[in-house]
This record gives C-alpha cells, structure tokens and sequence, in this order.
C-alpha cells in the first residue's frame, strides 16, 4: 500500500476503534490482503441516461438441466439487449435461508446458479451489482463453526451477549428475539441475531473481521461488480444503550469501504440498503458524498403507492421539491418494486397516520400482508406491505386497463426521476401476486418472488399477453431514456404544481441543454395542463405540444422543448 493511502486507513481506522492497539491491527491485516492485488489505475466513468438497473434473482427464470445464470443470461441477450445497462444479482451465494439472504460463503457462487464463469460472462455484456450481505452470516458457514469450536480467528467474529442486559433501545426490524442460545466449546452462550437464528451477526469490532470483510469487497469488485449493495448496512455497529443503528462508526466504516474499494478496484460504487425515514437514510451520502455513491429512495414506494390510490399527486410533489444532492458524484437509487416489501417507516414524517392506515387496507384489500416490527416496549408497527407492486395499485375487482393503466405511469414516474431506475425483473415482465409461494412457503415476501419457467414466458412474450404489453411498454421507453440527456443523474429536477392530479416535473441538463416535461396523469380522468413553456414533441408518442396537454387517464407524456 502506498504510504498517503496508509496514512488515510490509519485516520479512518482510529476513528473506528479509538483503540491504537486495535487500529495498528487492522491496518496490518489489511494490509496483508490488499498487498497480493496489483493496482488499478482506472478512470471511473460517469452516470448517465443510460444507466437503469434490473433487479432480479439469478433463478427466477427457469430452465430444467440448466444454472438460473444461463438461463438468465439468455434471457437478457433475446429480450432485454441495450435497454438495461446494468443487472442486480440479489444474493448468488451458498445459504440456508432467508432466500439467499443467509450466505454461508461470500466467495463461492450457489452451484444452482451456476460459478464464477457465468458470472464473468455475464460482466463482459453487463454491469453487474453484487449483494455484500455483511450484517450477518449463516449459523452454517465455515466461520461460525469456527467460533461454536473456539478458533481463531472466528471466536471474536461474533457478538458475544448478557441475556440479562436491557436491550430495549435497540431497533429492531423484525418480531423476534434479538438474541440467540448457542452451545460453544466452552458453553451456553448469547449471541446477536438481528434478523434471525440463522442469521448471526457479525463484530465489526473485531480487526480480523473487517479486514477480511474488506477483502472480500475487493474480490467483488474485480469480479465484475459495478455497483456492491450494502444490505441491511444501518444495522452494522452495536453498542449498549443505543438504537444500534445509524451510528457513527457504522458512517466511517462505510467511508473505509468506500476508500479501499476506490483505491483497489476503480469503478465500483457502494450503495446503502436502509430502509428507515428518510432523513436517516440519506444521511448515509455523508459529508459532501463521501460515504455511499448512491441510497435507495426508500420513500418512493410507498409515496407512489398512496399517489394513485388517493388520485392526488400533492404529497409526492412535495417531497420531491424537498430532495437535495449533496454533491454532484452521488445520486439516488430510485425503485418500486423490489426482492422485499413496500416499507411503511419511510413515510413517517411525510404521511400521517390515516394515509399510512390507507396504504396498509389497500395491500390486505388487495391480496397482500403486513409484516410487523417490534418498538422494544413490548409494542409492534407496520414494517413493510407485502405485495406485487401491480396488484398494490388496483384491487381485484379493477379492471386490466386500469390496474395496468396506473402500473405503467408508476413505472414511467420512475424511469422520471433524477437518480438511477431500478427495475424489479418482476415488474417487468408484468408479474401479479404468487399467492401459491407465499401460502406453501409461510413467507409474505415470496407473493413477489416467483420462479417462472423459461419457456412459457418466452410464449406469453410472444403472444397477445397483459405481460407481452406490460414488457413491450417498458422496454420502449427505456430504450427512449437512454438517449435522453435530460434524464441523467446530473440532470436538474424542477417540480411544477398546477394540477394535483398531474404529477408534473422538469428535467434540464445544463451540460447539453436538454430540457423534457414529465407530466403523468394518476386520476382516472381526463386531466389537462397548460402553461408558456410547455411546448415541443412528446416523444412517448411522436405528437408536437404547443403550451397545453391533456392526458387521459394514467396517461404519460414525456415533452421535449423545441430545439433541444
């Protein structure tokens, strides 16, 4: 390591331990893992336009005899092409639970899916984002076998706990213990499960823990990751006698990650996964975008959601006006849909109580679950909405052209905003609620993540199918984004609000001096805006606008000023 990258750990890593025995450690191991990499001298490329990601297992496309990452590959090159810059495997590791979410290995590829090759392959064609689940690792893996046997260095890669200590101020995401009974070689002992027994936190704490962690970001980064999700990350640093989350060295521990992977493998952004209120959740851009390159846009969801069940665009208006980047080189992470639920803290702060109470009766109206927290009082709330994003916007008894009608101009809004869109495969390809999965598994999350047989998607994309309309919709209009300057990251973002029925915004890009109008109708009705500056070629649809538009319903238009 060169001597100013050592000086910049060293800073770093005092403010992680304020311990200098534990500090000279940790320098010294990682730097016994970074020393084996050559380096990298890479200029990393800006976001643009034509970045937008696909959210997707590597086998929710099947195929009998074959890896999910085959058959997803071949999928990707028949179907998709240019129109997704970027893919998002979700977890592609060894594990026991948790739909992958439980890894019994970092370094090594789930043998159903396929191997390190595939992966290579599919890095040749695509960017590709990787899940670093580091909160925590399987009770199955190599390192907690090590610990339950006292070796080093496993004995200290876990959080050792009193039963008896009062852990009430400690968030907790999910209606289970916090602590789990193992037997040890030398004895009962309590450990720290955030999410589950199967899932065992890991100590930061711990030198050897973070160096090895740190390595492993590395690997991920020369294996092909252009983007590393840091899952569950708010969760990672515990300490007595706080919420043990968000907490500062959690923010530095990121901003370490950040540094190594800058220096050792150019090119590859961090993005946090925190599903908590905004203010919390954008704090993780950290001081002038120094901490994560890009955060989830927790809040859309359900903002979105509440948009086109009321028919009303005026709080989401107003959140958006609200949205600030703290720095040209950072951006958000915008979605709808995803592998999880729909999450209810987000809102906390823009919705009230009743609007929140709406959005809950719709999901359970309309196919779907409420997965629950526990407040350590011995109360619980509403964590997430368990729902196909399809099914959250329309009841049964809706008709296609409406649900799917206000499906569309969800996903338009998305593709919209300034940030980077991430499409869940499962919106699509136009997917409802797998009631099937999630009844014979007991798991809510599963109603949005069904395995599809490859074949007979590729007939219903073939033929006159609600999914074939869905698909081909969406597909056209990220073919016409990626074109579009005005819809890059650095695009301004200037939210007009004549019509609350019309969500209605404006991207200019400064650079090449593009300017678009978003307009997207969320009521069932015709709906009409007007004003000076609204005129040029809606090119959704090819017709010229001369100051005035109206919009049938859930209808979406993207002008494109005149000239520009």
């Amino acid at each position: 390591m060169e001597q100013a990258f050592i000086k910049k750990l060293e800073a770093r890593l005092q403010r992680i331990y304020s311990s200098q025995d534990k500090t000279e450690e940790a320098l010294r191991l990682i730097g016994n893992y970074l020393d084996v990499y050559e380096s990298v001298k890479e200029t990393e490329q800006d976001l643009s336009e034509r970045d937008s990601i696909l959210i997707t297992y590597g086998n929710t496309l099947t195929e009998e005899g074959r890896p999910g990452l085959e058959v997803l590959h071949d999928f990707l090159n028949e179907f998709v092409q240019e129109a997704i810059e970027t893919v998002h495997l979700l977890p592609m590791y060894p594990y026991t639970s948790d739909d992958g979410f439980s890894v019994v290995d970092y370094r090594e590829i789930n043998p159903e899916l396929g191997n390190w090759e595939n992966i290579q392959r599919l890095s040749h064609q695509y960017g590709l984002m990787f899940d670093a689940v580091i909160n925590h690792i399987s009770r199955s893996s190599r390192w907690f076998e090590g610990y339950l046997n006292g070796e080093e260095p496993y004995t200290e890669y876990f959080i050792t706990c009193d039963p008896d200590a009062d852990y009430s101020a400690v968030t907790r995401p999910r209606a289970l213990p916090l602590l789990t009974k193992f037997m040890t070689r030398d004895g009962e002992k309590y450990l720290w499960t955030t999410f589950s027994e199967d899932q065992i936190d890991l100590n930061f704490n711990c030198p050897a823990l973070l160096a090895e962690i740190l390595d492993i970001l590395v690997m991920y980064g020369r294996r092909g990751a252009k983007f590393i999700r840091l899952d569950a990350i708010g969760f990672l640093w515990k300490e007595p006698g706080t919420t043990c989350m968000h907490l500062p060295k959690t923010h530095e521990a990121v901003k370490l990650m950040k540094d190594v992977l800058r220096e050792y493998a150019p090119g590859t952004r961090i993005i946090t996964e925190t599903n908590v209120p905004h203010k919390d959740n954008i704090s993780y851009f950290g001081e002038n975008g120094n901490e994560a390159d890009l955060v989830y846009q927790f809040p859309l969801p359900p903002l979105t959601m509440h948009t086109f069940l009321s028919e009303n665009a005026e709080v989401l208006s107003e959140w958006m006006e609200t949205l600030q980047l703290p720095s040209e080189k950072v951006t958000y992470f915008n979605f709808l849909s995803s592998h999880d639920g729909i999450g209810v803290r987000p809102t906390e702060g823009i919705l009230t109580k009743e609007q929140q109470q709406a959005l809950i009766d719709a999901a359970l109206r309309n196919g779907g679950a409420v997965s629950y927290k526990n407040n350590g009082d011995g109360t619980r709330s509403p964590y997430e909405l368990n729902i196909n994003y399809q099914d959250a916007l329309a009841g049964p008894e809706s008709s296609d052209a409406e649900r799917i009608g206000k499906f569309l101009a969800a996903e338009t809004l998305l593709l919209s905003l300034q940030g980077v869109p991430g499409i869940y495969i499962h919106s699509l390809l136009g997917s409802r609620n797998d009631y099937y999965g999630k009844e014979i598994s007991g798991i809510p999350r599963r109603i949005n993540r069904e395995n599809l047989d490859y074949g007979r998607l590729k007939g219903q994309l073939a033929e006159d199918t609600n999914r074939k309309r869905i698909f081909d919709t969406l597909i056209q209009r990220l073919n016409i984004r990626r074109t579009e300057s005005a819809f890059s990251p650095a695009a301004d973002q200037k939210v007009r609000k004549e019509n609350k029925k019309i969500i209605n915004f404006i991207r200019s890009n400064d650079r090449t001096g593009e300017t678009i109008h978003v307009l997207i109708n969320v009521s069932g009705q015709e709906q009409t805006a007007a004003y000076e500056a609204l005129k040029g070629k809606n090119i959704l649809t090819g017709s010229m606008v001369n100051g005035a538009i109206t919009l049938k319903p859930w209808e979406c238009a993207w002008v494109k000023e005149s000239g520009k």
